[in-house]
């Protein structure tokens, strides 16, 4: 690789590979009422929230962490606003005292907090008006762009509120590249990067093995179906999405700004790498494909959409895994094929207990994608979705969840506002 491209990849993975307590809707929610209490400088009398639909769809059933269990928008904007620390970001619950738990439940049985449906057009829309203090934060989980006190403006970047392109630093993502990249890193630029997702992300999973969380997926898995490491690998990630969506407090490493995309594209590999012996310095390369590609599926969908993020991580966990066993191109670019073919049509409704059985389809989607090619088969250019071209497969399908999933996305929202 050039040096300029090195470092596009290592600056994107520095970009996207970021702890994050919670799931990151309600945590961004959240962190848009911490800046807006900081410009305040006291708390408010009233709250208006104003979010995009997806965002609706992101918080409705998830809990929120450090909140004693609550779910919803008022829960994490009221939860910002009350003990948020902006400076944490997407940690930005991860302090919170008894005393402090106590005081939210009399704040949100004072305080007036009216939600409506921002007219954006952008998916990812949040605004918080809390008295006099405004702030907007649009097309990505830490992205503020406005922030007010009154008629004072304390911070202002141009936007637009329709949904962006990628930046150019995306569009240089590709197969072969993210694979030579794997091969040719030195491995001192990513280590802190890795190792932290391995501690944290294995240490959540961890917990959603032996602890009750949610539907418990990835117990079910390990008692149903035994101790392969297949099923290992499904059940560990689905284990730490079930504790990850039903309030457990650790932290978690994400990938394209979702936490349990974080969990599918790390936690198979780990799982495979300590199965068959694997040295760290093949585990840390492994990870650098299964993220990278995980985020170059992700790009051309765009931050949240009516396609489940977890397919895009799943097929980047098989390419991830294939890397492990000896694959690099050819092999990598036709496993992401095959698992596309499988699984792109599974939709993302929003964040709860459910998205733990959807991370173990999309492992064992990718997992099937690697097994196809090792096994002299794949799916052909013509094959339904299937474009001749890993790059021009990509494409397509990010044009599918992009552009043709737009009415779907708006009857899921529909739908789940009715319930």
């Amino acid at each position: 690789m050039n040096s300029a491209l090195y470092e596009t990849y290592l600056a994107i993975l520095r970009e996207e590979l970021k702890p994050a307590m919670g799931c990151t809707e309600p945590i961004s929610v959240a962190y848009a009422g911490a800046l807006a209490r900081q410009a305040l400088g006291h708390l408010p009398a009233s709250v208006r929230l104003s979010v995009s639909g997806n965002i609706i769809k992101n918080v409705k059933s998830v809990i929120v962490p450090h909140t004693g269990g609550r779910k919803g928008l008022r829960t994490a904007v009221c939860a910002g606003l009350l003990f948020g620390r902006a400076d944490r970001e997407l940690e930005v619950l991860s302090d919170v005292s008894a005393a402090q738990l106590e005081a939210l439940d009399a704040f949100l049985q004072t305080v007036p907090v009216d939600i409506s449906m921002s007219d954006a057009r952008d998916p990812f829309d949040i605004q918080v008006s809390a008295d006099e203090a405004y702030v907007r934060i649009i097309g990505s989980h830490t992205h503020v762009v406005e922030i007010r006190r009154g008629e004072q403006t304390l911070l202002k970047k141009p936007f637009t509120d329709t949904p962006q392109a990628a930046p150019d630093s995306r569009k240089q993502l590709n197969v072969r590249d993210i694979v030579a990249f794997a091969d040719e890193a030195d491995l001192e630029d990513v280590r802190e990067l890795l190792e932290t997702q391995i501690r944290l992300n294995t240490a959540i999973a961890e917990e959603g093995m032996s602890g009750r969380w949610g539907a418990g997926i990835g117990r079910i898995l390990l008692r149903s179906y035994g101790d392969s490491v297949q099923n290992r690998a499904k059940a560990w990630a689905a284990a730490g999405s079930d504790a990850r969506m039903n309030g457990c407090e650790m932290p978690v490493v994400i990938n394209s700004g979702s936490g349990n995309q974080g969990l599918t594209a790390s936690l198979p590999v780990i799982v495979y790498a300590r199965d068959i012996g694997a040295s760290s310095e093949s585990l840390l390369r492994a990870l650098l494909v299964s993220n990278l590609v995980s985020i170059h599926l992700k790009t051309g969908i765009g931050t949240l959409s009516a396609y489940c993020g977890a397919t895009s991580a799943g097929a980047g966990a098989g390419a991830g895994i294939c890397y492990l066993y000896g694959g690099r191109y050819d092999e990598i670019a036709h496993t992401i094929v095959n698992t596309l073919a499988i699984n792109s049509g599974m939709i993302c409704d929003g964040a709860k207990s459910s998205c733990a059985a959807k991370i173990a389809s999309a492992v064992e989607a990718g997992l099937l994608g690697m097994q196809m090619y090792k096994h002299d088969a794949q799916f052909y250019g013509g094959d339904g979705i299937v474009v001749k071209g890993v790059e021009n497969t990509i494409r397509a399908v990010g044009e599918l969840a992009r552009e043709g999933m737009k009415e779907t996305d708006v009857e899921i929202i529909h739908l789940m506002m009715d319930t």
